[in-house]
């Protein structure tokens, strides 16, 4: 596929319950797990680093995904990790970051190197996580610089779960039009 390619002998991983959007690009360095989802438009690019996406996860429309190359004040890098059933919303950016198992990304957020949002965060539309900020499990962030507002309602919770459900059933029906 040629939305799928290989980068200097290094070809993407993904599962076969995987749906990469046509529009999509995925290069390099990168790891798909089973009942994922990149949506139309998505750019995954681990070119100069690695990148994994774990089991159903959904990175929607015009999101992008990229990482820090390795040089002499950061022999590493920094590597994108995605956890289990996270949803990251239209036109989000990751950046050399993890985000943990069921969290939530919201629409136009930017998440930049280093930062770590640990389980179940809830990050509010168009946020920014500036370079190396850790964001609290079980709490709502937003804004731009990102903020604590609030504990997770149980409400908020059970949507997080399900948005992760209600895409890995879309990303079956898509699978299942073709």
């Amino acid at each position: 596929m040629k939305n799928i390619r290989t980068f200097q002998g290094v070809a993407p991983t993904v599962d076969d319950t995987v749906l990469v959007d046509d529009t999509a690009l995925v290069i390099g360095d990168v790891h798909i797990g089973e009942d994922s989802s990149i949506w139309p438009m998505t750019v995954v690019r681990g070119d100069v680093n690695g990148i994994r996406i774990g089991r159903r996860t959904n990175i929607q429309d015009s999101s992008v995904i990229h990482v820090t190359h390795p040089h002499e004040d950061m022999p590493d890098g920094y590597a994108v990790s995605v956890g289990d059933n996270v949803t990251v919303g239209h036109r989000v950016i990751l950046h050399g970051c993890t985000v943990g198992d069921h969290c939530l990304v919201g629409m136009g957020s930017t998440i930049m190197d280093g930062a770590v949002l640990e389980p179940f965060v809830l990050l509010g539309a168009g946020s920014l996580v500036s370079p190396g900020k850790v964001l609290e499990g079980g709490y709502l962030w937003l804004g731009s610089p990102v903020r604590k507002v609030r504990p997770l309602s149980e409400d908020e919770r059970k949507w997080i779960e399900y948005s992760a459900q209600h895409y890995l059933d879309l990303k079956n029906q898509h699978l299942a039009s073709d």
